[in-house]
This record gives C-alpha cells, structure tokens and sequence, in this order.
C-alpha cells in the first residue's frame, strides 16, 4: 500500500562490464575464491567473478563479450626477473633461436636471413637457447656459420658462457692478432694466433656483450617499434607483467626513454616495474647517491614504476653464472665500498635486487646485512631480495627470512643444467636452487627467466622446469620429493611477482578490485601432460581490461600495432619463439642425419660408440 510523503527511488541497474569472459575454467589464484566461470572488467579492475548467468546482467551495449570456449583463464603472468627494457630496443634486430628444436633449422634460417641482411647489418643471435635443446645435441661451429653466412657479421651468443662469430664478424668488431684479451674473458686464437671466432667467458660476461654492442643499434623510432613488437611477443605468452633487472649497457635515463615515451602515450601491453643498475665500476656509489636525490621508488603509475636499485649495486660484489667454469673467487674486501651502498639505499627509502648464484657470496653479503641490522636498518620495511641463488644453503634462507628479504629464482638451470651437474654432481644439482626449502620457510619467492640472453622469455619453459625439474632437453635434475606442485609454481609467476614489487592487493589474482590482467591458455595448464607445458601461449591476452593479444579464433580482437621495420628484420619473417608443432619434419630429418654422422664417426674409430655430447670440446677448456 503507498505511504503518505514517500517517493519510490529510480531503479538504478548495475554499471555495464567494458570486458566480459564467459564459459571459462577461470584459476583465481584467490584462495577465499579459487574458481569461476565468467570475469567481469570495468575501468581497467575486476568487477565481478561469478558462473555465467550471474553476470548476465553486467552486459550491456557497450560491452565486449568473449566466449572461453571451456577454456582454462589464468591470472596475468609475472616474470620476476626479465630483461625487458634492453630487450626491446634490440628485439627486431634478432634472429631468435628460442624454441628451435634442430641446429639444422637454425642454420637454415641463418643462411636464409644471411641472403636478406643489408650490407653493413649484423645477424645476431642473443640467448634463449642451449645445444642441448637441438635433436643434433651439439652446438654448431664457426666453419657452419661461415658457410651460412659468408660475407654478412654473424654473432652467436651461447647463455654466458661464449659466442662464436663468422670470419666477417671478427673483421667487423675490430678483432686481431694484437687484440688483447678483456678482463675475465678470452679471445680465443687459432695457431697462427688470429682470432678463430670463439669467445669466452672465463668466467665474466663483459667481452660477449662488449663485442655484441659493437654492432649497429636502431634510431629512436626504430626502438619504439621495437619495443612495442618485443611486448607483444611477451603478451602471446599470456605475459602481463614484468620486473626489468636493469643489467650491462643499460644506462638510466637514456636506455629508459623508449618505455617511458610508450607508457605516456598509453602504448605500454606489459606494466613494468624497473630497476636502476650502476653501469661504471667506481662510480657506483654516486650514480646511486644522484639517484635517491632525484627519484624515488613507487614514482610512476600502475604501468611503469621504478621499483628500487640493481640487480648490481657495485660491481666488485658480483658473481657469474658460468656453469662451465668454477666458481670465481671475489675479491676480498668488496664488503666496504657494498656495505656504502647498501647502506646508502637504506637510509633514502630504497629497495634493492642483488645478483647472486653462489652461497659463498650470499653469506657474505649476509654479513652486511646483519652488521647494519644491528643499527635497525634491516629489516626496515624497505623490499630487498637475491636474484638466482641456485646454491643457496639452509642456514642462509634462515638468515634471509630473519632479515626480511625475498628471492627471485629463474629456470637457468633449463639450459644450464647439465654444466653444473657435470661439474658439480648430480646431488648438487638436484636441488638447485632449492625452491620447495625456500617456500618451506616463509619465504616470498617469486619466478622468472632471465631473458633474453640466457633463458627464453617463455614463461611455460619455466613453469615446466618448476614443476619436473627437467632441462630443455629432457635431464632430469630434481628428485620428485624437491618438486613444486602446479598451482604453486603458478602462484610464483603471479603472486610472487606482485610481491615483490608491493602490488600484491591489486595483482597477482583475479578478484574484485584487482587489476584486469587475465590470459586464455590454449592448452589447460593444470591438466596438460608434463611435457606439453611447454608449448602452451594464450590465445587472448588482458591488461587493464585491454585485450592486447588474440589469435586462433579471437585473431583481430586485439590492439593493432605498426608493421615490423626495418623490412629485413628477422622478426618479420621468422617471428620470435618458434612454435615446436611445425618443425617435427625437420626435426626428424636431423635426428636422421646426426645419427648417420655418429656412426659414420664410430665406424672410422673418431668417436667412441656413444651418443654425441651437446657439449663441444672447445667450450670445456
């Protein structure tokens, strides 16, 4: 009955959805809500998770409806520790090799990018690959790539171990016979004592990438495009975000222009958070000194944001990774000039990543961190971790957890793996790093690649070694006890990554409020066999709501992006990492010839009657 002085209010229907996914198998990664069926996004956040028909009425003329298909729905992926700004502004210039599963391949697009290559270009191939991913178990030689490419530069780079390089390319970079050596690496020389086109890394990294960045770099908008290109790559494997670790020949402001002219224009597809590296020994402790006068972390937004310093504070307090050479000693004593610089980020509200693989360096830089933790700095609220820690011990993940620090582990091991194993027994090996005793206490831990240069930027190669403990080319490292589940080692490429980075309340899950960063696998993840995680990409990614990537039946949903220049470009024809389905001819034909090699070798007494290493002998000096 009506009621003297009351007016009924206008009925007021819910806020359209900008973005609905519907008729999915959605993993939130939201423990009070782990599943759903359907996403709602508006205004770039979670607006809604339901079944279907409970948010029908979200959909509006507006609003932008995609079908699953029964698909599985995962939060956006995270990569922890990723190259992505230095791998951007070179991504288009690079013959990728991530994924390829034959040397015969590989070579077959070398020679063929050799015949396009302009007169004055280089072919380079930067990381994301290891011999022992090809069917031929080897790594190819100088005389191949001088076949392949006889008169166009070619630079191979092999993890940070070595690089091999055509005669035209030792011509190019300078190298002669009177070229010394650089500091921790070596040009390797034939009998005549001319540079033969080897390279190593004995045990640092500096003469790789020293020679690499002799070679000829893009204009301005060249790295746009670039870097635009490079992200949505990232994308296709349902990437939605990254922490940049800075890195070598990455100098703060210049290298950073190209992503912050992007994020300003609104043309960022991956939302970075980035670190600040010192790039000149002894000069460390002023660039970082310049730094917390003039920027702060947190400054940004939710598309770029500067995150703290490293992954090197000062250089004397690095190690190397190279699994093929022993352990390097550090000098004594870098714990001064480190301990100024820790001290340094500390008192100015900075957080910081240190690159450390060996537990001889972690306990000593723990040392530091406890003799400051006795003046109250540590823990002091400021975010810190060790990147890789592959040999970390139990004492020093106890001494990390009391101090408040984290870890960022990366799947080096996928392509290192059996260097170390060779080198320092399978016991070793079989808990490196130890994920599941890090996770055991407390610890925040979070996953990555360290691509572009050693592993792929494939976070499904990762997430394979995560969950089976195999190399890219089947080993077996980890016992199953050591083993992380699947759900797990995806909270680490989500959750963990947010953590890092303080976004843990508005990334990492999919629940209201939260951002709207979701992929649609092609495969389901958490019910594909072991061995098909591997070859899983997103068929649509989103961030923010965005749709940023599609393909199979969504191909043309997502945001255009300019043509690939220059024309040449390797990425223009051969496309990033390469799809496994459509090299098992190849593959095939170059098991066929490899083992008719091998026994060709035996017959004539060159070989013992054994399977091939992937190894080459030149490599193991």
């Amino acid at each position: 009955m009506p009621v003297a002085g009351l007016v009924p209010a206008p009925r007021r229907e819910p806020a359209q959805a900008d973005l609905l996914v519907r008729n999915a198998k959605v993993f939130t990664g939201d423990a009070a809500r782990p599943e759903a069926r359907a996403v709602a996004i508006r205004d770039g956040r979670v607006a809604a998770l339901g079944d279907d028909h409970d948010l029908a009425h979200l959909v509006g003329p507006r609003t932008k409806v995609v079908d699953a298909l029964g698909r599985r729905v995962i939060p956006g992926l995270n990569d922890s520790h990723l190259h992505v700004i230095r791998g951007g502004l070179n991504y288009v210039l690079e013959l990728r090799w991530d994924g390829v599963r034959s040397l015969r391949h590989a070579l077959a697009m070398l020679r063929e990018q050799a015949g396009r290559t302009p007169r004055g270009q280089w072919i380079r191939v930067v990381g994301g690959w290891t011999a022992e991913q090809f069917a031929e178990r080897r790594m190819p030689t100088v005389a191949e790539l001088n076949a392949a490419a006889p008169d166009t530069p070619v630079f191979v780079l092999h993890l940070y171990q070595s690089a091999l390089m055509n005669r035209a390319a030792v011509r190019a970079a300078g190298f002669t016979r009177d070229t010394p050596d650089p500091r921790g690496g070596q040009i390797v020389r034939g009998r005549d004592g001319e540079p033969n086109g080897v390279l190593l890394a004995a045990p640092g990294a500096l003469v790789l990438y020293s020679t690499l960045a002799k070679a000829p770099a893009l204009d301005e908008a060249g790295k746009r495009t670039s870097t635009r290109h490079f992200l949505r790559e990232l994308n296709r494997f349902g990437l939605t975000s990254a922490v940049d670790a800075a890195g070598g020949f990455q100098n703060f402001p210049d290298d950073y222009a190209t992503v912050v002219a992007l994020a300003r224009s609104g043309e960022l597809t991956l939302r970075i958070a980035y670190h600040l590296f010192p790039q000149t020994a002894g000069q460390e402790l002023a660039d970082l000194k310049r730094w917390t006068e003039t920027v702060r972390p947190g400054d940004g937004d939710e598309w770029l944001r500067l995150n703290g310093a490293g992954e090197n504070l000062t250089w004397a307090a690095a190690d190397f990774e190279n699994f093929s050479e022993p352990r390097p000693e550090l000098a004594a004593g870098y714990e001064t000039e480190f301990e100024s610089a820790v001290r340094l980020l500390l008192e100015n509200g900075w957080g910081f990543r240190l690159h450390a693989t060996y537990d001889e360096t972690i306990r000593r830089d723990l040392a530091v961190f406890e003799k400051l933790a006795a003046e109250g700095l540590f823990p002091g609220g400021n975010r810190w971790l060790f990147d890789h820690a592959e040999t970390v011990s139990a004492d020093s993940l106890d001494r990390i957890a009391a101090l408040g620090g984290a870890l960022s582990v990366q799947n080096r091991m996928s392509f290192q793996g059996t260097a170390f194993r060779d080198r320092y027994g399978a016991e070793a090996a079989a808990h490196t790093p130890p994920v599941r005793a890090m996770l055991d206490r407390g610890l925040t831990v979070a996953a990555g690649t360290d691509a572009t240069r050693v592993s792929s930027y494939n976070p499904w190669v990762a997430l394979h070694w995560l969950v089976t403990g195999r190399t890219v080319g089947g080993t077996a490292l980890d016992p199953a006890g050591s083993l992380i589940d699947r759900e797990t080692a995806l909270g680490l490429y989500t959750r963990g990554g947010a953590r890092l980075t303080g976004e843990q309340d508005v990334k990492g899950t999919l629940r209201e409020g939260c951002y709207g960063d979701l992929a649609i696998l092609s495969d389901d993840y958490l019910t594909v066999p072991e061995d098909a995680i591997p070859d899983i990409e997103a068929v649509l990614t989103v961030v923010g709501g965005r749709i940023v990537y599609a393909s199979a039946e969504y191909e043309g949903l997502d945001e255009a992006v300019p043509p690939v220049t220059p024309e040449w470009s390797p990425v223009a024809h051969f496309g990033g990492y390469q799809r496994g389905a459509d090299q098992a001819s190849r593959v095939a034909e170059a098991v066929a010839e490899s083992e008719q090699y091998q026994r060709w070798r035996v017959a004539r007494g060159a070989a013992p009657g054994t399977p091939p290493s992937f190894v080459d002998p030149c490599f193991t000096h």
